[in-house]
């Protein structure tokens, strides 16, 4: 079993706020977290040996909401409102997506995330045999989940490709791949949709990964349809007997928010994708103050235009800060907390987001000799205030080193960028 130590790092472990090994030391033994300690923790000739000096190690961020192969669409459909963006130009291309087009998509989308410092993300999307694929490929870890539209005509063919997937790729690549069921949203899947998607996580024991409350639209058309809520017509399904990630929630009623906190529901917030989108603001202060766990996605490259979670980081606290006028809403730490800690309890994963010994060893290494790291006051306000993407320097996931000095070993980056400018190119040159 390989062994790593990882030496004179700062670590910012994510245990508790004020938490802070100013010289440290983790070692790894295969995939684990085995010892985290001050200087001299590890014995000499212990493993590999990481000498990061200078740096600032943390856990690898993670992304509790995307659609990878969407990359493809970036920069395609801007400045529109969702469902013009939706109906008129995602659509309709995406229905000429092939399942090479998935695959590299998704390995460029999994190229940029491990480079800006995220080792686990959740995807919603179709052709998902090829996103596991490259997710296999890649080392990155990835909780997956086969999008489902219960109101059009790939319904049925949606349920038994979910029901394949997860038989075939839950748990897989060494455990890095875990899945979900993943109905698209309360205005796209009918109650008797729900029930049979519902019978499939009871078939597997897995979780569902949804959209909820995004926009007033949904809420007006699903309050107008059934008479309540989102929140409460997915209650009222059954589903929220399940644990589930919901995307989004951004318009949310007092009684949603009771619901959610009592059911346990884990939200996804995805701040610069509801901004470009005008969907709205989530009540995410008030989520986090009744103790809901809320993380972080980016959603989808057509509607960010990136996977940077330290930018989504940075944003989800200063949009807060100034939609409530209180600079103290959503300080540093809890900015980071729901960018690493809080993404493991959102996905199930109860094992990653955290520095601590048995925690699986996804670990990212920060750059801080840079001139806009200096002077070093408070480490974790210079992660999530002033620190960029190309600061991160290393990158491990599982134990596996994945990237070095900023070079990703696990994929041919040239490679992916020829192969998703031909499958893009394609994709619109059809249109």
């Amino acid at each position: 079993m390989s062994k790593t130590v990882i030496k004179n790092a700062a670590v910012i472990p994510m245990t508790r706020a004020g938490d802070l090994l100013a010289d440290g030391e983790i070692m790894i033994e295969g995939s684990r977290i085995v010892s985290v300690g001050p200087r001299g923790t590890a014995p000499d000739g212990w493993g590999e040996t990481i000498d990061a000096a200078g740096m600032v190690a943390m856990p690898g961020f993670i992304n509790c909401h995307t659609h990878t192969a969407m990359t493809l669409l970036r920069s395609y459909a801007d400045d529109l409102p969702l469902m013009e963006w939706l109906e008129k130009r995602i659509w309709p291309l995406e229905e000429r997506l092939t399942g090479e087009d998935v695959y590299w998509g998704t390995m460029l989308c999994i190229l940029e995330m491990i480079k800006s410092g995220t080792t686990t993300f959740a995807d919603m999307y179709f052709f998902m045999d090829d996103v596991a694929r490259a997710v296999e490929e890649s080392g990155i870890r990835a909780c997956l989940s086969r999008g489902m539209i219960g109101s059009g005509p790939t319904a049925q063919l949606a349920l038994d490709e979910t029901r394949e997937f997860i038989g075939r790729w839950n748990g897989a690549a060494n455990g890095r791949i875990t899945t979900m069921a993943g109905p698209h949203a309360p205005y796209t899947c009918p109650p008797d949709y729900l029930k049979k998607v519902l019978d499939i996580a009871d078939e597997h024991g897995v979780g569902i990964h949804i959209h909820l409350a995004e926009t007033r639209t949904e809420v007006d058309d699903i309050m107008k349809q059934y008479g309540k809520s989102p929140v409460e017509y997915l209650r009222d399904a059954g589903l929220l007997e399940y644990p589930v990630l919901a995307a989004h929630c951004v318009h949310l009623n007092q009684e949603d928010i009771k619901i959610i906190k009592e059911k346990r529901v884990g939200v996804a917030h995805n701040p610069e994708s509801n901004m470009k989108l005008a969907s709205g603001i989530a009540p995410v202060p008030q989520l986090l103050a009744e103790g809901v766990s809320v993380g972080l996605g980016t959603d989808g490259a057509a509607s960010n235009n990136n996977l940077d979670m330290m930018e989504e980081m940075r944003t989800a606290a200063l949009l807060h800060k100034v939609h409530t006028e209180d600079p103290t809403a959503i300080p540093s730490y809890q900015a980071l907390e729901m960018a690493t800690k809080n993404g493991g309890k959102v996905l199930g994963i109860p094992d990653i987001g955290v520095i601590e010994p048995g925690y699986r060893a996804d670990i990212v290494l920060l750059d801080f000799n840079k001139p806009h790291l200096y002077p070093k006051h408070d480490l974790v306000a210079h992660t999530v205030y002033a620190a960029q993407s190309s600061d991160v320097d290393t990158v491990i996931i599982d134990g596996n080193i994945i990237m070095s000095h900023g070079k990703v070993l696990t994929m041919n980056e040239a490679e992916i960028l020829e192969n998703v400018q031909r499958c893009a190119s394609r994709l619109v040159k059809e249109k």
